[in-house]
């Protein structure tokens, strides 16, 4: 089946940046367009960005592009998201998933591996 391990979130100031890191273990997703998604805490879970599966195309929510970037290191079998100018309305839950199509999407129902997220917090 595989696994996606989420790792890099954390408590960080206004203007902050963290990267979070996506590690596949048990076995690849090279082959799959891969996605960040949060939620926050009472809310549903929204789109952050997405890359296809050779990295070539990415695909950002309004609210995050130009502060966001997505990347993927197939040969690590890792995605990232570097988070940059962070906003206390970033708070929340991130999580990466694979998806479940040979091209990304940004509704989560079109992704069926998750990992278990990890908890961003920025403080205003």
């Amino acid at each position: 089946q595989g696994q996606l391990v989420e790792s890099g979130g954390g408590l960080v100031q206004a203007g902050g940046s963290l990267r979070l890191s996506c590690a596949a273990s048990g076995r690849t997703f090279s082959g799959n367009p891969m996605g960040w998604f949060r939620q926050a805490s009472g809310k549903e879970r929204d789109f952050v960005a997405a890359i296809s599966s050779a990295g070539a195309s990415t695909r950002y929510a309004d609210s995050v592009k130009g502060r966001f970037t997505i990347s993927r290191d197939n040969a690590k079998n890792t995605v990232y998201l570097q988070m940059n100018s962070l906003k206390a309305e970033d708070t929340a839950v991130y999580y990466c998933a694979a998806s479940s199509y040979a091209f990304y999407t940004t509704s989560p129902t079109s992704y069926n591996a998750w990992g278990q997220g990890t908890q961003v917090t920025v403080s205003s």
